[in-house]
């Protein structure tokens, strides 16, 4: 007999198999004579009464065996001799579509600026210890892109499951824990990740893909409206059928570059702020309402949004990027410049809770920074970096300030304990910050703390700044086709091009843009 249950339990029962089995028998009247197995299909946390529960979805199986799990299995295709299809970009975007392009019987030729995953670690190594940014390899560039070294969340708001549920196989295919398949909120972890990303990338090569990096393209070659590949700074041109464009949010000189080929790209809405950290037991105090985390809950996130209002104008303020028992790291491309992004390891263990918190920054905002057309709020991020770092004394140590010092106008005399290896130094955010910037801030912060009593204490402070939450530019595509809408087979992909946000979604739309290109100039 089969039974499909759904539960609410203690996380004491849930995350035990033995306790788990015992309730199910319990719960179900299942005799001792009888046997017991189960298969759990959904999980999720649900902390918001009292008395925190997880919910799980099992297939209970009475006397009879569990159905076999279906084995994950990709038609790859040997693609050493097939047309070439270029890729721009080896972050999760660019990795999928090689994938899938192997799937589909073409080539990929991945160029990628950065190093390999694992050669990536000294440079980020030099950030944190030497304050040293190399522009081609940090925690932004090289093999997977941003979310490799960042966190590995694996959550997305889009509604196509079936293609999130097909991007997840494909993770545990290539040595993801399954757990991302059945936990409502899966995250890997940012020291899981680059074995994973490796083994993506031995299937790609194994297939006969191509993977260039260190190889930094400087331009498109066009005709006639047609790309026909892309030219390096080392002189060399690589050429397909078609190019998927999937450089990230941070590719600069991408953005700069089709500016100035006269290729159509626009300014679009994407939001600046700071990260605030927490001790870690504060926010599990706050969100399991004084209950004892133990060995069985995880370190709990938060989901926060304001609306506020300034000058008669309305904007959001939101949490971005929460990063539960995690470390805030610097994220700077270029020297001269501080960013702050967040990760959590698997086990999220750091005794720091940390999250972006938020400015929604729209075109309207961008009058100051007109003269820079489409590339305008590109220069309002590159400002706010560098007054960053000239605040903070020019290194990647941060410009940092206590929360109720900031939200009582106060400097901080002293600063508390944090989990940003290169260091704090104490500022008056009001000095890096715009007017209407710190305002919003203040405002949302304010209703923060009535949705989370205790969220508002100067036992957290402001790191600064978060400012690459998005891409402030979008590369206009067709919205069936995916093509650019000026040059044909060109491929504008992910978070780079302003439609994807996170490593699901860029994953998604690595394959669909690897798909369209295929229907179209595939010849298969």
């Amino acid at each position: 007999m089969i039974e499909n249950l759904k539960v609410a339990i203690g996380p004491e029962i849930a995350y035990d198999h033995v306790r788990l089995t015992d309730y199910l028998q319990h719960h179900l009247g299942v005799s001792t004579g009888d046997t017991l197995k189960f298969n759990i299909k959904r999980r999720s946390v649900d902390a918001r009464s009292r008395q925190v529960k997880i919910n799980l979805e099992l297939d209970v199986f009475i006397n009879e065996d569990p159905l076999s799990e279906p084995e994950y299995r990709f038609d790859f295709k040997n693609v050493a001799s097939k047309a070439p299809v270029i890729i721009v970009g080896a972050g999760p975007a660019g990795l999928f579509a090689g994938l899938k392009l192997l799937e589909l019987g073409l080539k990929p030729v991945i160029i990628e600026q950065g190093k390999d995953v694992q050669s990536r670690r000294r440079d980020l190594a030099a950030i944190n210890k030497d304050h040293i940014v190399n522009p081609t390899s940090n925690y932004c560039f090289g093999e997977g892109g941003a979310g490799t070294y960042s966190d590995g969340k694996l959550y997305t708001r889009s509604n196509k499951r079936g293609d999130i549920k097909r991007i997840l196989e494909l993770l545990v295919w290539h040595g993801a824990d399954k757990d991302i398949l059945i936990d409502a909120h899966p995250h890997i972890g940012t020291n899981k990740l680059p074995k994973l990303v490796s083994n993506i990338r031995e299937t790609i090569l194994n297939h006969g893909g191509e993977i260039h990096f260190e190889t930094k393209v400087n331009d498109f070659i066009i005709k006639d409206n047609e790309i026909k590949g892309v030219h390096t700074v080392a002189g060399i041109n690589f050429e397909g059928i078609g190019v998927i464009l999937a450089t990230g949010h941070s590719a600069r000189d991408i953005f700069e570059l089709l500016y100035h080929r006269g290729i159509h790209i626009e300014a679009k809405p994407f939001a600046m702020g700071i990260r605030i950290e927490h001790p870690q037991e504060i926010i599990d105090d706050i969100q399991y309402h004084g209950n004892p985390r133990g060995n069985y809950l995880p370190a709990a996130p938060y989901t926060l949004a304001a609306q506020t209002l300034f000058s008669k104008k309305q904007r959001g303020v939101f949490s971005f990027c929460m990063c539960p028992g995690g470390f805030i790291v610097p994220a700077a491309t270029a020297p001269g410049e501080v960013v702050v992004n967040g990760m959590s390891p698997s086990k999220r263990d750091s005794k720091y809770a940390n999250s972006g918190i938020v400015v929604a920054v729209e075109t309207e905002d961008l009058v100051k920074y007109q003269k820079y057309g489409p590339l305008a709020g590109l220069m309002m991020q590159k400002e706010l970096e560098q007054k960053a770092c000239a605040l903070a004394g020019g290194t990647q140590a941060a410009p940092a300030q206590r929360m109720m010092d900031f939200m009582n106008h106060k400097f901080s005399s002293e600063l508390i304990d944090t989990s940003y290896i290169p260091g704090l130094t104490s500022v008056s955010m009001d000095e890096l910050l715009a007017t209407d910037f710190a305002f919003r801030l203040r405002e949302g912060f304010k209703v923060f703390g009535q949705k989370m009593k205790g969220y508002l204490t100067n036992e957290a402070q402001l790191v600064g700044v978060e400012s690459r939450t998005s891409s402030p530019v979008r590369i206009p595509r067709g919205k069936d086709s995916l093509e650019h809408e000026q040059i044909k087979r060109l491929y504008p992909c992910a978070e780079g091009a302003g439609y994807a946000g996170g490593i699901v979604s860029a994953a998604m739309d690595g394959e669909a843009c690897a798909e369209r290109l295929a229907e179209r100039y595939g010849d298969l």
